[in-house]
């Protein structure tokens, strides 16, 4: 049985993959520069999520306006762990969300399908006081998964959706230091 709160990603021994979703303006300038810049926005939050299958049913497989595109943005183990290191769970006294730079939430694992499943996946929310390093120091690389979501996408809907799993990206348990389990955990 899986444990109700685990972070499931994408990574190596030196990097991370985190999923973000965007209207083609900013997927198109940041993929070119190979890291953000104009039109993102670096005056608000921006959040990163290690799950696709969330990120599947939060941009509704790249079709919500505003969320047309995906991008498989991989960032230092460092850096990661860095921003975990100064969140705050978004379910801690209102006043300590507020002067966090970074804010932690936990929502329902989603099924390729969207079902919610009986345990949860972190959305990590960068603010504007950290989101300079996040984009200039953090991001080793930017990639467009969009073709191959699209391509997933009809095939779920087409009845093939273990065809689809296999464009999927491999997640595993990332394996969490002690003292970061300890700031993100809602359950200690």
């Amino acid at each position: 049985m899986t444990p109700p709160y685990q972070i499931r990603a994408d990574y190596d021994a030196r990097t991370i993959v985190v999923y973000q979703a965007y209207s083609p303006a900013i997927a198109d300038a940041a993929l070119r520069a190979g890291r953000f810049v104009a039109p993102f926005s670096f005056r608000r939050m921006t959040w990163i999520k290690p799950s696709f299958t969330w990120l599947m049913h939060r941009s509704n497989w790249a079709r919500k306006p505003g969320q047309e595109r995906v991008l498989a943005v991989r960032i230092t183990r460092e850096g990661w762990e860095e921003a975990l290191s100064q969140a705050v769970l978004t379910t801690a006294d209102p006043a300590a969300v507020a002067q966090a730079a970074v804010h932690v939430q936990w929502d329902p694992e989603r099924s390729p399908r969207g079902a919610a499943l009986n345990h949860y996946s972190i959305q990590v929310g960068i603010s504007r006081h950290l989101i300079h390093t996040f984009t200039d120091e953090w991001i080793v690389s930017l990639t467009d998964l969009t073709p191959q979501i699209r391509k997933a996408s009809t095939l779920i809907q087409t009845g093939h959706a273990t065809k689809a799993q296999r464009l999927f990206p491999t997640e595993r348990t990332y394996p969490m230091p002690r003292t970061l389990e300890d700031i993100i955990s809602p359950s200690r």
